[in-house]
């Protein structure tokens, strides 16, 4: 298990440092004042406007960074900071969830893929770990041919995990793609301001790949011992 604790050190080292970059960035941007004055609700309602969408609303929902579009009550959840406030970082953030809802009224094939499996895997993500480590420690302590059935069974669930977690990279990076040519050809920002925006969802999506790679590591290693021990 000295190999699980080291994988699972350094994703937390690497997810930290991107983490950390990803806050620092919104913080730095924050400072860049849109010059057309208009918040990141308004910048929202315009994208979805201009997109035909007019069965979207654009609420403000608590906390830092907890930014996200919910297809199934169709609102754009903007973070209260990026509601209310007219800089970069905000605009970014807001045309980006913005790309989630044209995403959905435009039947995005990887969407509809990540949204089929959102069931599937939050009923993987309960019970995996559990499945694993179950598995390895009856293969040590009661029978190697039952552990090595439940750690396979674990190992699956966990797979679920990984194949969502990489499904999720094509749906947020051509999301930031809708929203910064969308900010660029309604001349939304200037030069300095799309920089700006691009540089914040460069970092955003950022925590998708580690969290992504980080779970394909976690995987192989666990079907490493499997394969090892079978």
């Amino acid at each position: 298990m000295i190999g699980y604790y080291i994988i699972a050190g350094l994703i937390f080292v690497v997810s930290l440092y991107v983490s950390n970059k990803l806050k620092s960035k919104f913080k730095h941007y924050s400072k860049v004042h849109l010059q057309n004055g208009m918040s990141g609700r308004e910048i929202a309602e315009k994208m979805l406007r201009d997109n035909g969408i007019t069965d979207v609303k654009v609420i403000s929902t608590p906390g830092q960074l907890t930014d996200h579009y919910n297809p199934a009550k169709k609102t754009v959840n903007l973070s209260e900071a990026v509601y209310t406030q007219r800089n970069a970082a905000a605009a970014a953030v807001a045309a980006h969830e913005c790309g989630h809802a044209i995403q959905h009224a435009s039947a995005y094939s990887w969407l509809q893929m990540r949204s089929k499996l959102v069931p599937v895997v939050q009923v993987a993500s309960q019970f995996s770990q559990w499945a694993i480590f179950g598995g390895l420690i009856l293969m040590t302590m009661v029978s190697v041919g039952v552990g090595q059935t439940v750690l396979l069974g674990g190992i699956i669930l966990y797979g679920m995990g990984t194949l969502f977690s990489f499904i999720t990279l094509p749906v947020e990076y051509d999301a930031s793609k809708r929203a910064l040519v969308w900010l660029e050809t309604g001349n939304m920002l200037n030069a300095q301001e799309h920089k700006a925006a691009e540089d914040s969802l460069k970092w955003a999506a950022r925590t998708y790949v580690v969290a992504a790679i980080g779970s394909l590591a976690t995987l192989l290693y666990f079907l490493s011992i499997y394969l090892g021990r079978d």
